[in-house]
């Protein structure tokens, strides 16, 4: 990757904003898009992100740090309950918060429940209109109406962040928010994730895509091995779980046929990341309900700290 070089003015601005949003609304797209690549994973499913996913955003005189938060919604498991806790801490630790809501669906008792949240932030909170490519611009102005009712926002924007619309002007209003500070990272770095992290993230993101019902909230991915050889090819070994035996017969599919269209898209993907060649192994093992488990959460990476 080329570097690129920064020369810092002397009022630098940087900070840290946290996305927060229920399931599905758009958060993981809107990031990719500011970030200009993907590192949070992206799927019609809800839930799809686990992690607080951090990804940096550097121009000549402004870095800004987003916090890709897990979709708060009432948990049913162990893992849900940790997804939640970190997507709450994230409005803790932050200069301002952004609110995504989709405005092609009603307001829902699960905005209610942020909102909640977000009158005890002290934080400016920015509420971000997304999808507005799937709505008549005069629809705007009812559901604007109907959520400053609810809560005094700092700002109101509206965005698409899958096409790209409205998002500069977006990060224009962030900046305005920030406080004069350092620079955290180098200019070129978009995200303080391990590649491993990543990679794991690319395969559950094909996962997600490829399988149904059951599937997509049992999986859990992690990287056992990661090397470059001789020849520059980076090999990757990775170990797909799963809660029970008839998931794992799913995940591999006829004659390998799922797995192998898993590993394909995952490695399409990673190359564009790495910018090598990557040989990549899946295997598929079973721990029996992992998400109430709190051993293997820890051992996942899955911790309220």
């Amino acid at each position: 990757m080329e570097r690129r070089i920064i020369q810092l003015t002397e009022k630098f601005k940087s900070g840290f904003v946290a996305i927060v949003g229920r399931p599905n609304v758009g958060k993981s797209t809107l990031m990719n898009q500011v970030i200009g690549q993907k590192i949070a994973i992206m799927s019609d499913k809800p839930q799809t992100t686990r992690n607080k996913i951090h990804g940096v955003y550097t121009t000549d005189n402004a870095q800004i740090v987003f916090l890709d938060t897990p979709g708060i919604h009432k948990p049913n498991s162990k893992l849900g309950d940790y997804m939640v806790k970190s997507a709450q801490s994230a409005l803790q630790e932050v200069e301002a918060v952004l609110f995504l809501i989709d405005v092609s669906e009603e307001l829902g008792g699960g905005d209610r429940f942020i909102i909640e949240l977000l009158k005890k932030v002290q934080t400016p909170v920015i509420l971000v209109l997304n999808k507005i490519d799937k709505v008549h611009p005069e629809q705007l102005l009812p559901v604007i109406e109907k959520y400053s009712k609810l809560h005094s926002f700092a700002d109101i924007v509206p965005v698409s962040a899958v096409h790209g619309s409205n998002v500069q002007t977006l990060l224009n209003q962030l900046v305005g928010y920030l406080p004069e500070g350092p620079m955290y990272y180098p200019a070129d770095q978009v995200t303080d994730h391990p590649e491993q992290f990543v990679c794991a993230e690319l395969i559950r993101e094909k996962i997600l895509q490829l399988t149904r019902e059951e599937i997509p909230h049992s999986i859990a991915v992690e990287i056992e091995s990661m090397g470059t050889s001789d020849n520059g090819v980076v090999r990757i070994g990775a170990v797909i779980y799963v809660e029970r035996q008839s998931q794992k017969g799913i995940v591999i599919g006829k004659n390998g046929a799922m797995l192998k269209q898993v590993g394909k898209m995952a490695r399409e993907d990673m190359e564009r990341l790495l910018g090598s060649k990557i040989f990549l192994e899946l295997w598929v093992k079973v721990k029996e309900d992992w998400r109430n488990r709190e051993s293997v959460l820890k051992s996942l990476g899955f911790r309220h700290d």
